[in-house]
């Protein structure tokens, strides 16, 4: 090892410039600093003293951080250059050996980190210098309103690693994603934004590395300013770090010349240096005390299932995660965020949730981030850990009341009624449709921070949803105990995959019937990449650590997955005509509405109808913001067809619809019949059939009857 440059003593004035506190991480071309200088800073509340170790010229070299105050130290260090390889050490702490040989502690704000086999086939992290520059080419940012959005859930190696059109090294990248056989599509299936599994870097669990598997989903975050390597080309990842940065960068640039928005899946709520005792990484090392959330005996207080939880009571953590996001803002130009367990960020020092937490109020308040878009998981497994509807305004939640109502009334309930029992009535699946407005009309929301969502990555895709009572983890390792026991499934008579034509056809029906309700619903939705054709993960509902064909997209499609794709970007399409003039806003009053409901008779609802299960047809009418009517949605939930009077002039008046005579209901679409009856029109009161457990949408014009 080179000899030490030795640093300014502890406790003593460092010259004036010489190195400044904050930005915390590492930053050349500070005008504070000499020429050839870099700041390096680091918030190490748990040490009296740190030192910096760096890689140059083939050796490593050291240099003491002045404490500056308040756990942060800091100090100017010549020649740790872009590309370097750096760590952290307690001062005056033995080193286990040379450096270079054994984990160095992490810089929380790396830009970088390069893997090195380490002792008895270990892994060795280090974080890297890497510059910030890139040439964007002066893409736009798409800036997709709320009101126009469809988010699409994918996984960066799973959407691209078996498609036939992406070039074999670029399969499972970041380049991959961003290649125009992928672009095209998602334009063409009619989607606005892509929502990516996590990024950041991360690393496997110890348990899963003892099953031979790996934390395929990316749960496990070490850095929150590293791209994850792994996912990066191989000639990326021969260039270092830099190579990684500067292409994660390329694939933003070119999915926003597509005009498709970037949203990254973020976990802010744990770390990956895991159990209180395991080995320190980073935060652990550096002052676990502060970092991490502790009950009143000094243990770890986990309301993540994870081992630990980052504790948002304190100002640096905050600091922590505002600061990443706003780097992955500026420096990558994402569009927004999905935060992973995000009560978990919002819990003060008492561990409660709390809406006007620091950090809540300081997203809400930067100008960074008010420009993006924030969506909340809104659950972790703490006290009062269900939050869903009571993020702030300006936030988006992920609706798992959308969810469960939706796979109640088509998936689940269907089950139920097949075996002779009694399926629930219409109230919840009205409500869904609604935008939730029992879950945000109270905390002055509207229906646009209701994410839709029906399948995510975590749980059963749809067509597992459509072909399993039961989860099937065995792959998983864990003797089939993972995963959740209550899926809302219904195999349609038959476990897995079957060639009965009979059980196909309603298999697909239903899923249909699941593809139009969330695009028909207020609310923005959330597709799962692989579900508008079909894509099975032999149900496996839990397949964080399948790394392999039962989690990556499988393109090779079926005829019924082709047909599936057909209707899913008709209905995307329809959703456009139906809710592009809609006002967003949930009424003052009930005499207010731009939603309104009636029965299998064309005659207003009325309360006893609602709630009686017997009653599974429902009528909707959506009107614009101008008062026009825009379409008529009509879901029939029963196992037989069932005959519908469409609503008059008078029943629409009565519901508070002002207008007149010479309206007609023209046929756009119908989850069960293949017949086209677009161009055919028929009058307010006329007859019309809705076959069994089917949805039918109508366009509303003027004009004769056919």
């Amino acid at each position: 090892m080179a000899e030490p440059t030795v640093g300014v003593p502890i406790g003593a004035d460092y010259p004036r410039g010489s190195s400044l506190p904050f930005p915390l991480g590492v930053r050349s071309g500070l005008p504070q600093l000499p020429d050839g200088d870099t700041n390096v800073s680091v918030f190490a509340p748990g040490l009296v003293a740190v030192d910096v170790f760096w890689e140059a010229d083939g050796s490593w070299h050291r240099r003491h951080l002045t404490d500056g105050h308040a756990g942060i130290h800091h100090a100017p260090v010549p020649g740790l250059r872009y590309g370097a390889r750096y760590g952290f050490w307690p001062q005056g702490q033995d080193l286990p050996g040379e450096p270079g040989s054994f984990q160095l502690l992490l810089d929380p704000y790396a830009r970088g980190i390069e893997t090195a086999p380490g002792p008895d086939g270990g892994q060795l992290l280090f974080s890297v210098h890497t510059s910030p520059k890139f040439d964007w080419g002066g893409a736009p940012r798409p800036h997709v309103p709320w009101r126009s959005s469809v988010i699409y859930e994918a996984h960066v190696k799973g959407l691209t690693m078996l498609h036939p059109e992406v070039p074999p090294e670029l399969r499972g990248t970041y380049a991959g994603l961003a290649h125009p056989a992928v672009t095209g599509y998602l334009r063409d299936l009619g989607v606005t934004a892509v929502e990516l599994l996590p990024i950041h870097f991360h690393t496997d669990e110890p348990h899963l590395q003892d099953l031979g598997l790996s934390n395929y989903w990316g749960y496990n975050t070490a850095a929150f300013f590293a791209p994850h390597s792994a996912y990066a080309t191989e000639i990326a990842r021969r260039r270092g770090a830099q190579g990684v940065q500067d292409e994660v960068k390329a694939m933003v640039r070119d999915l926003h010349r597509a005009g498709l928005e970037v949203i990254l899946d973020v976990v802010f709520n744990h770390t990956a240096e895991g159990r209180q005792g395991w080995p320190a990484l980073s935060f652990r090392g550096l002052g676990e005390g502060t970092y991490y959330r502790h009950d009143h005996e000094g243990r770890y207080l986990d309301v993540t299932g994870c081992g630990n939880t980052l504790d948002f009571s304190e100002p640096r953590v905050v600091q922590l995660a505002l600061d990443s996001l706003r780097y992955w803002v500026n420096e990558y130009h994402v569009d927004g965020f999905r935060f992973d367990l995000a009560p978990a960020l919002a819990r003060g020092a008492d561990h409660r949730y709390d809406r006007r937490h620091p950090f809540l109020v300081a997203c809400a308040a930067d100008e960074t981030l008010q420009s993006v878009k924030l969506i909340s998981e809104p659950w972790d497994i703490g006290p009062d850990g269900w939050q869903t509807g009571n993020f702030p305004p300006g936030w988006a939640d992920w609706n798992d009341r959308f969810r469960d109502s939706v796979r109640d009334f088509w998936i689940a309930d269907q089950g139920t009624l097949h075996a002779g029992g009694q399926g629930g009535s219409v109230a919840r699946i009205a409500g869904a449709l609604a935008g939730s407005a029992d879950l945000f009309a109270g905390s002055g929301r509207t229906p646009l921070a209701s994410l839709n969502f029906v399948t995510a990555h975590d749980g059963f895709t749809l067509r597992d949803l459509t072909s399993y009572n039961g989860k099937h983890n065995e792959a998983n390792g864990e003797g089939n105990r993972d995963g959740s026991d209550h899926n809302r499934s219904w195999n349609h008579g038959v476990e897995g995959p079957t060639d009965d034509p009979d059980v196909r056809s309603r298999r697909l029906q239903t899923a249909r019937n699941v593809m139009a309700t969330l695009a028909l619903s207020l609310g923005v939705p959330m597709l799962t990449a692989g579900d508008e054709f079909g894509r099975t993960q032999r149900g496996n509902n839990n397949a964080y650590s399948q790394d392999n064909e039962i989690s990556w997209v499988d393109w090779n499609l079926d005829e019924d997955g082709r047909a599936l794709l057909r209707d899913t970007r008709r209905l995307l399409r329809l959703r456009e005509q139906y809710l592009r003039t809609q006002p967003f806003h949930f009424p003052a009053d009930s005499g207010s509405s731009h939603l309104l409901w009636f029965d299998a008779d064309g005659q207003p609802m009325v309360p006893e109808k609602w709630e009686d299960p017997g009653n599974r047809v429902l009528q909707l009418v959506i009107a614009a913001a101008n008062g026009e009517l825009a379409g008529l949605v009509v879901l029939n939930g029963h196992l037989e067809d069932r005959q519908i009077v469409l609503p008059d002039a008078a029943a629409l008046r009565s519901s508070g619809a002002d207008i007149g005579p010479g309206r007609r209901y023209e046929p756009l679409f119908s989850t069960a019949s293949s017949v086209d009856r677009r161009g055919s029109r028929m009058a307010g009161g006329d007859r019309d059939r809705i076959p069994a457990n089917s949805l039918a949408a109508y366009k509303l014009s003027g004009g004769p009857a056919a």
